[in-house]
């Protein structure tokens, strides 16, 4: 379990790795473009994707370090930095298209006309590009992973429309179809961005149950395990969308020996093996026990004061 871990974590940090440095080069490129082919488009579109490379590079450093072992201070060690990283990333593009869709409404006004032939080769270019990396990038597991490649398939799509535009202008005199498509895509990343990832990551970070498991099922896997006669209090949560952290009380027949206890266990976390739990913390009672947390909760302590 361990071992798969540890390989797709690498994975990801490889892959956003990867695309980060594609990213930073391609805009550099994208600015020497944009002022040969006097298109703004390309030049706020560059714009556009060095913040993409900023993200890509905070996504790299976020999902390199969260690896790292625990310490003392953080004692389930760094994955939330993933979490964290993809909360910054959704917040970045949802300024970015707010940015945009100021940027574009004035130009359906007054749209300036772009260089057509340019655009098309720099929208090529980025397909080809973003495409690489989006690929890449789907090895990646981690919520992280999928922000950024949302990130770069987004550009892809982007691209793609800027290719259509770009023909079509060459044959049409229609430079309203520049703001028209930047609106768009924005209000498309917008969509994506609230409603899917943004909602997903604060519900985990909210310690919400991931999506990916069922309580319900989890609690009907420990009660078919021998021996065992209920599990309550449980508590399901995830560090960072991929890998999850499970606490619970189970009660067993109160005749059972030290060593049927054991068994018990062991044979709960085996029927527990397919849910992706790092961290399970299982409290073992006997059916004759008072259970802690169906006591009354302590009263609150009052300070003496010392006159």
């Amino acid at each position: 379990m361990g071992h798969a871990h540890t390989h797709h974590s690498g994975d990801s940090t490889k892959a956003i790795g990867f695309a980060f440095f594609l990213n930073l080069l391609f805009a550099i490129a994208e600015i020497v473009g944009g002022i040969l082919t006097n298109s703004l488009a390309i030049l706020s579109d560059a714009l556009h994707d060095f913040g993409d490379s900023l993200i890509l590079g905070l996504s790299w450093f976020m999902e390199r370090n969260s690896g790292r072992a625990p310490t003392a201070k953080f004692s389930y060690g760094f994955r939330r930095m993933s979490l964290l990283s993809a909360l910054l990333n959704s917040l970045i593009l949802i300024g970015g298209s707010l940015y945009i869709i100021t940027e574009a409404i004035p130009r359906l006004l007054e749209p300036p006309q772009p260089h057509a032939e340019g655009m098309m080769w720099f929208a090529i270019a980025g397909i080809v590009l973003n495409g690489i990396a989006a690929l890449r990038l789907r090895q990646g597991g981690s919520m992280n992973a999928r922000v950024v490649t949302w990130h770069l398939l987004e550009d892809v799509l982007g691209w793609a429309a800027v290719l259509v535009a770009s023909i079509v202008m060459q044959f049409i005199h229609a430079p309203i179809l520049d703001p028209i498509l930047s609106l768009c895509i924005a209000a498309y990343i917008l969509y994506y961005n609230v409603a899917v990832n943004l909602s997903r990551t604060l519900k985990l970070f909210m310690q919400g149950v991931p999506d990916s498991v069922d309580v319900d099922a989890v609690r009907a896997k420990m009660r078919s395990v021998g021996g065992v006669i209920d599990a309550h209090d449980i508590h399901l949560w995830s560090l960072d969308g991929e890998r999850h952290v499970l606490s619970a009380h189970v009660v067993v027949e109160s005749g059972l020996e030290k060593n049927a206890v054991i068994t018990v266990k062991q044979q709960i976390k085996s029927v527990l093996r397919s849910e992706d739990i790092e961290h399970l913390t299982l409290e073992m009672e006997f059916e004759d026990e008072v259970c802690s947390p169906c006591l009354q909760p302590p009263e609150p302590r009052h300070h003496h004061h010392h006159d």
